[in-house]
């Protein structure tokens, strides 16, 4: 089970692999160069073969096609880590109820998987590496429907929401205010998945700009990418009125009321919305703490979201707020979010929350660890799904 050089490392054997786990990652390691093809062979095959599960799936296929490849890969590393796998498949199935997913769509998937695999693991595939893949994916969708199952008995697969506040803050970035159509729960710093009407069964992750409010109503920031279908079309067409969808609350980035720690918050663009949403859950908690925020932007002029973030800090003792400009001149700080982070602290007592482009992220908690802050005290959303959240 050594590791042949030049193999990719996520899929190298750990010493302590179970047999199947040899196998599966023996076939990743022969497909992941050729993932495009395999993953557009998998979907000729399922779309001939059911073509009733064509509707579940977006018109255009691009942002999709690799997804669901990716959560299989995903699951099929985890196999002998059975905790995370568990929690990452069981958030998987709840997440796949607003697609309309049922449980006797998973054995025609399970089926098209074997078959794109057999014909492209050409020198990684035998009897024993199918009838692995078939027991690995037969464990995965039996985790996948089991959760689905459990959260049926307490929360819709989707909640309807009528727009009923659109502000444009920039050109392209706006304040979109939604009423769900029955209590919403979540968490501050969490998001949601967020449909359309204008794209049917295409979803992409916001995070909520406020902490839950008495009367119950939802606010995003959303900035128009680029070739963002979702995000162009709620900046752009959305007015109050319309009607969107919300998948349920989802995401890990909330506060510890058990803890005394300060708060050391970095937001770049819109990821200040769930910065101020944690600034209001310390607020409304009661009980206070120090709360350092720095806001990142290319220029004066993006810091769409500065005065309502200094009210915040007018009105709390406890709370700094700090700009940072990367261009051009500005009454903050210049330079990179990270760099001016460096120049405060310590921070070694603070739990760290970051939000905003995924490079951000990554640069971010570079800087945080390298300035002494442990990882499991560094707070953000997952890179993949901010990274499928800004297409």
């Amino acid at each position: 089970h050594d590791v042949r050089p030049g193999l990719d490392p996520r899929f190298a054997v750990p010493e302590t692999a179970s047999p199947d786990a040899v196998l599966l990652r023996r076939t990743m390691a022969e497909i992941e160069p050729i993932s495009d093809k395999v993953t557009s062979y998998f979907y000729a095959l399922l779309f001939v073969q059911h073509p009733e599960l064509r509707s579940l799936f977006p018109a255009a296929m691009d942002a999709q096609r690799d997804r669901l490849f990716k959560a299989v890969l995903t699951a099929a590393r985890l196999v002998d880590d059975n905790d995370i796998l568990t929690e990452f498949l069981s958030r998987l199935g709840r997440g796949h109820r607003k697609y309309g997913t049922q449980p006797e769509h998973y054995p025609a998937v399970g089926e098209c998987l074997i078959g794109a695999l057999t014909r492209y693991a050409v020198n990684t595939w035998s009897d024993e590496a199918e009838a692995a893949w078939v027991r690995a994916y037969t464990q995965f969708s039996q985790i996948m429907i089991d959760a689905a199952a459990e959260d049926e008995l307490i929360a819709p697969a989707w909640w309807h929401a009528e727009v009923v506040g659109h502000e444009l803050r920039t050109p392209d970035i706006a304040v979109v205010t939604v009423r769900p159509d029955q209590p919403y729960p979540f968490l501050a710093g969490q998001y949601a998945s967020v449909e359309t009407p204008w794209w049917p069964r295409v979803w992409r992750h916001y995070s909520f700009a406020s902490a839950p409010r008495p009367d119950g109503l939802l606010s995003f920031h959303v900035k128009a990418v680029p070739a963002g279908w979702v995000s162009s079309a709620l900046v752009h067409r959305a007015r109050p009125g319309d009607v969107i969808r919300l998948g349920p609350p989802a995401g890990s980035m909330t506060v510890d009321h058990s803890s005394d720690s300060g708060l050391l918050c970095l937001g770049g663009g819109t990821g200040i919305a769930p910065i101020k949403a944690l600034v209001e859950d310390v607020a409304d908690y009661g009980r206070h703490r120090t709360v350092e925020v720095f806001y990142g932007a290319r220029s004066d002029h993006d810091l769409y979201d500065i005065d309502t973030m200094m009210r915040l800090a007018r009105k709390h003792s406890w709370l700094a707020v700090r700009p940072v400009v990367s261009d051009g001149t500005t009454n903050g700080l210049s330079g990179q979010l990270p760099d001016a982070v460096r120049q405060y602290g310590p921070w070694n007592a603070f739990d760290a929350y970051l939000s905003g482009p995924p490079g951000m992220i990554r640069s971010g908690v570079d800087a945080l660890m390298g300035i002494g802050i442990p990882s499991h005290r560094i707070r953000h959303d997952s890179i993949e799904e901010l990274a499928a959240a800004a297409e």
